[in-house]
């Protein structure tokens, strides 16, 4: 019995936000329609932005397929967010006023502090709405743990998810 793999390659458009937050150096992860990447000013431990690779700038002008897909890495956000750092609540917010193109900021929300690679975080504005002009960390090692602890995450994720087929 022989396995054969086959991968299908797309070729991801590079559009005005992806650049903006540091694609293809913070992609975490690239779906068909969707790129996963490390935000890089971390508001809570774990923010990311999920960005969709067309030019559209109106969420309804995303295709059947996006659309679709986007349930799969919502889902794939959570389960990997959630076994990585225990959030309280998640927040997805879709603002695209300076930055156009479809995409939505991923911002865990921790009641207590966690901590990550020696670093206490702390998620000074729960209950409340994130302040998006704050950031627990600017420790620069930090992120770079951090987007390789996502990678190693999400990899991992993928793998149990193909051998439970």
């Amino acid at each position: 019995l022989v396995h054969v793999h086959i991968i299908i390659s797309w070729r991801l458009p590079i559009n005005d936000t992806l650049r903006k937050f540091g694609y293809p150096d913070t992609l975490i992860h690239r779906y068909q329609h969707w790129s996963v990447l490390l935000r890089p000013q971390q508001i809570t431990l774990g923010s990311i932005v999920v960005a969709a690779h067309s030019e559209v700038t109106q969420f309804s002008q995303l295709d059947k397929h996006a659309i679709s897909e986007l349930a799969e890495v919502s889902a794939h956000i959570e389960d990997t967010l959630k076994n990585c750092f225990e959030f309280d609540r998640i927040n997805y917010l879709m603002l695209m006023m300076v930055d156009p193109h479809v995409h939505m900021h991923v911002i865990p929300r921790y009641e207590k502090p966690r901590e990550f690679n020696g670093v206490e975080l702390i998620d000074k504005d729960w209950p409340l709405p994130p302040d998006l002009t704050q950031q627990v960390s600017d420790n620069g090692i930090m992120q770079a743990g951090l987007l390789e602890y996502l990678r190693g995450a999400w990899v991992k994720w993928n793998r149990d998810i193909c051998n439970d087929l």
